[in-house]
């Protein structure tokens, strides 16, 4: 039911039951927040979206207030403009002061709204906290001295992905946010996924940077250094070049990369190709010789960790399959080095990622033979982004240009892989090849591309009826385990993203508020998917040939060598 509200002298609608910030933004009014989490209960602890109702003697914030038909509001009176200008004040008074050296620097809430609030001095002086860098995470770093106590990433870690790492610590103004008993993040619960630093608003929280090691290499003229990059790099990177969400640069990117001074640039939705080949293969086997089912993907590494700590007695339910990182990485330092003649030890290879998980994953001690890494530097979309602009490289001025033979050709199957259930729409039209000698007649499964967090499919291939899910939500996979120790045998694949959307949306992307960009990163992939020539990973030529040169088969010993790893209990100190 809707009815008319008044806002700034003009009458507007509301509906009954939404809140005044949700009447507000649904009218294009923007109020700001900053503990607001978009369909999350709110909170209202920050008190930054505050406004001024007639008849009410304090200030009412707007997030979690009703909206109710006599309503007569101002958003930005007065003294409205005051109380947030103070709010910020006081979040300023002990907050450090080297924006200069900050990684959110010009892209920090904190920042923006003091410019916003016209503020130019400090009001409030008072004794400042001292806190550590917590540096100890594989792939995170914590700033304590920078949280402003919002709480969004304690609400993200335990209400969106379900780990339930971060929490508030203390009472009064000596709270701070910190993993159990305030210990460092390498002896926490942490599967360094980063949506912790999606939700943070200031550099609290950041990825740890490879950049440094890789300028290096690069000026090292006895190193040959390549780069792979994510589907889902290509897709998102033109966001922090200020071009069209959604819009695929692949060879431009290749371009760019090159002048940075790469020797080679491959595309590691090759390797993805290459991970659906291998996953329809070993599903195929457990399949026909009474295998552990389900099986679980196993390419996002923070879904790993997390099963690891949590559900050790499921490891042998995980896919063996490295991830396309991993394999392309592992390719990387055997095929590649051996027929151009490199030496494993002067080869360094870079990924790029849209994922902080996928830092500790290159360091995993599986992953890791002789002392040669598969990959030995990961950056995330935003690194690259940072190391493009410090090589003096103006993004749009290159033309494009294709990635390197060997490992330059790749299907849409394998970009489909960047978007929640499009691993498990992939995986189908392979494994239905495998299992029936034919193509799918319609290789879009519909019900994998629905805006939900769990997706389910029955397709039936030969003499099976196969049952496939999709999930991309740590507390959603662990809920379905449960049903699956309780005896629930209706599926025989499950996919499990960790970040809301998958990797489109992963920890490591372009820090933006709001859901618009993802939706046009995922309408993006499947555009793409629509229209490319090779649908499925099993045609693509450059698989086929790496097969017949130098792998023979998806079940050879050194497919199984090179392709394959395997997973451990992880202890959890805390």
């Amino acid at each position: 039911m809707n009815f008319p509200i008044e806002v700034n002298n003009k009458t507007i609608l509301a509906r009954r039951g939404e809140t005044i910030l949700e009447a507000l933004e649904r009218n294009g009014i923007k109020v700001p927040t900053l503990c607001h989490m978009p369909g999350l209960n709110p909170t209202g602890s920050c008190r930054m979206c505050v406004v001024e109702v007639e008849g009410k003697r304090n200030l009412i914030t707007a997030c979690s207030y009703p909206v109710e038909e006599w309503m007569k509001i101002k958003t930005h009176s007065p003294r409205v403009v005051n109380a947030r200008k103070t709010n910020v004040e006081l979040l300023l008074s002990n907050h450090p002061d080297d924006c200069l050296y900050c990684e959110r620097n010009g892209n920090c809430e904190l920042q923006l709204f003091a410019e916003q609030l016209n503020v130019r001095e400090r009001r409030f002086i008072g004794k400042k906290n001292k806190y550590k860098t917590d540096p100890s995470g594989s792939s995170i770093v914590r700033d304590p001295a920078k949280c402003i106590v919002c709480g969004r990433c304690v609400r993200t870690c335990d209400e969106i992905v379900g780990v339930s790492t971060l929490g508030f610590i203390g009472r009064g103004n000596q709270t701070i946010i910190g993993p159990s008993f305030n210990k460092q993040l390498n002896l926490s619960s942490c599967i360094a996924c980063g949506q912790c630093i999606m939700a943070c608003p200031t550099g609290a929280l950041h990825e740890k940077r490879h950049s440094g090691d890789l300028q290096n290499a690069l000026h090292n003229n006895k190193t040959h250094v390549v780069a792979q990059y994510s589907s889902t790099i290509a897709i998102s990177l033109g966001e922090e070049f200020n071009l069209k969400p959604g819009r695929e640069i692949n060879g431009i990117l290749n371009a760019a990369l090159r002048k940075a001074g790469f020797d080679k640039v491959f595309d590691t939705t090759f390797g993805a190709d290459l991970y659906l080949i291998q996953l329809a293969a070993e599903f195929e086997q457990r399949l026909n010789e009474g295998g552990r089912l389900p099986l679980f993907s196993s390419d996002c590494p923070a879904w790993i960790k997390f099963l690891e700590q949590w559900h050790s007695d499921m490891i042998p339910y995980i896919s063996t399959c490295k991830s396309p990182q991993q394999m392309l990485g592992s390719i990387i330092n055997r095929y590649y080095a051996d027929t151009y003649h490199i030496k494993t030890e002067d080869l360094y290879t870079v990924s790029a990622m849209p994922c902080t998980a996928k830092k500790f994953e290159a360091q995993r001690e599986q992953l890791t033979h002789k002392g040669i890494s598969d990959v030995d530097a990961v950056l995330t979309t935003r690194e690259l982004a940072q190391f493009i602009k410090l090589n003096g490289i103006e993004l749009q001025q290159n033309d494009p240009e294709l990635a390197d033979y060997p490992f330059h050709i790749r299907s849409s199957a394998g970009k489909l892989m960047s978007v929640a259930g499009g691993q498990t729409e992939a995986l189908i039209r392979t494994l239905y090849f495998r299992l029936t000698g034919n193509e799918l007649k319609q290789p879009r499964i519909n019900q994998m591309r629905v805006q939900k967090d769990y997706k389910e499919v029955k397709i039936k291939m030969g003499k099976y009826t196969l049952g496939f899910a999709a999930v991309n939500s740590i507390a959603l996979a662990h809920k379905l385990i449960e049903e699956i120790k309780a005896g629930r045998d209706d599926l025989h694949f499950i996919e499990v993203m960790v970040c809301p959307g998958g990797c489109i949306n992963g920890g490591g992307q372009p820090i933006r508020k709001g859901s618009n960009a993802i939706k046009i990163r995922q309408k993006s992939v499947y555009d793409l998917d629509e229209n490319d020539p090779i649908p499925v990973a099993h045609k693509n030529p450059g698989i086929i040939g790496l097969y017949t040169d130098f792998l023979i088969s998806p079940d050879s010993t050194i497919a199984r060598d090179l392709l394959h790893t395997s997973y451990k209990k992880r202890e959890v100190p805390l």
